[in-house]
């Protein structure tokens, strides 16, 4: 490594300096040049190992890379962890892990560069203010495949990579993945309604529609931020995320603890969509707000309801992004069934670095073959969106 900087893994999130982390790009509402990204927060990522959501023991052993100068400053980061399996991750990789262990290769562990549990992008080279970006990226970068190497695993793996850091992974020859979310826009709507306007009318009669019928039966909606969130609210909304996330994975991945250490830590950030019915709630969605974005990231209901899951998840969201002026709502991993709710689909980024030539072969070949289908699935998503001709958005790349 050039000049007298160093790179060192820390194990421990909780062992890095709060003050020196918001200094990096995306992790504050002060950090400059990179809107505020609520998951790259010392707040966020420190909750989920003190909650014991993301440890060693549930296969999410810390392994942070750090870039420090020689007075032991901050310089860079990138917030990764040592896996044991391929699980919440939201990019697939089972095929790779057991084609390499079939021809006799060790996959497992792996060098797993994300927020965990979270499918949302944002900045995963993180670089100081007052540092030069671009060159600072490119030695987190080939430093991730330095580490691998001392450590002799199998592979680097960052996904959900920001778009305006995928150059710094090309030039150090990571291979390059791509997939879809589905994402709203906001084109500077006053409203609701006025987002309607834009669709096509029998897409605009059938939302009305459903939203009217997503709230019958008394059905009423609450948004819950700072101090609303009491931990007799996190125990209800830990209730929907149980039963739901029981019946959808089998294991939920986040603690009551998580829950209680981010409201305590980031309250302002946070917004839970909860439904009402006969003066209980009967269902809920968690959302991270960001500085252009709101995140939305996993719901749960003890009743079911037609349509409750729509309204609760996407129309609410919309409803909030507009009124806080945010230029997006990123609604998570997958789902084309939000493409007739205004969302359109977006292509999001992975990079990977494959130490074995073999493996790399390989990967790289259905690699390029799966980016293909990717862009095509996109661009057929997009001609088939609820927007009227003229006035239908433009696919994000």
């Amino acid at each position: 490594m050039a000049g007298n900087l160093t790179i060192r893994i820390e194990n421990s999130f909780c062992a890095i300096s709060r003050e020196s982390w918001s200094r990096l790009s995306g992790a504050s509402k002060s950090s400059s040049g990179t809107p505020y990204n609520p998951f790259l927060s010392h707040a966020f990522l420190s909750a989920l190992e003190e909650s014991g959501s993301a440890t060693a023991k549930s296969g999410w052993h810390g392994h942070h890379l750090l870039l420090e100068n020689d007075e032991g400053a901050l310089i860079g980061a990138v917030p990764g962890y040592l896996k044991s399996h391929s699980q919440g991750e939201y990019v697939f990789d089972h095929g790779w892990a057991d084609a390499f262990e079939r021809a006799g290769g060790r996959y497992y562990p792996k060098l797993q560069c994300s927020v965990p549990f979270t499918p949302a992008t944002g900045p995963r080279l993180l670089v100081s203010s007052g540092y030069d970006k671009d060159s600072t990226e490119l030695t987190l970068a080939a430093g991730l495949q330095e580490v691998t190497r001392q450590l002799g695993i199998s592979s680097a793996h960052v996904t959900f990579v920001a778009e305006d850091q995928l150059s710094a992974f090309e030039e150090a020859d990571y291979l390059h993945r791509t997939d879809k979310q589905f994402h709203f826009f906001n084109e500077g709507y006053e409203n609701h309604d006025a987002f309607l306007e834009t669709l096509a009318s029998r897409k605009r009669k059938a939302l009305k529609k459903e939203r009217r019928a997503a709230v019958e039966h008394g059905i009423t909606i609450d948004w819950l931020t700072g101090k609303d969130l009491t931990e007799d609210m996190w125990d209800q909304f830990f209730a929907f995320y149980m039963d739901t996330g029981g019946r959808k994975w089998g294991r939920p991945y986040l603690t009551r603890t998580f829950y209680s250490l981010i409201g305590e830590r980031m309250p302002d950030d946070i917004l839970l969509v909860m439904a009402k019915r006969n003066g209980k709630y009967i269902a809920g969605a968690i959302n991270f707000i960001g500085g252009d974005a709101l995140y939305g990231r996993h719901w749960g209901c003890i009743e079911d309801h037609p349509f409750l899951h729509f309204e609760v998840c996407y129309h609410q969201a919309i409803d909030f992004a507009l009124a806080r002026g945010l230029k997006r709502v990123e609604a998570g991993a997958q789902g084309e069934h939000k493409l007739a709710r205004g969302y359109l689909p977006v292509t999001t980024h992975s990079m990977h670095y494959i130490a074995h030539p073999g493996l790399r072969r390989a990967v790289a070949g259905y690699l390029e073959r799966e980016r293909q289908e990717v862009e095509y699935m996109n661009e057929y998503l997009s001609e088939h969106s609820p927007f009227r001709k003229g006035e239908r958005q433009q696919e994000q790349d």
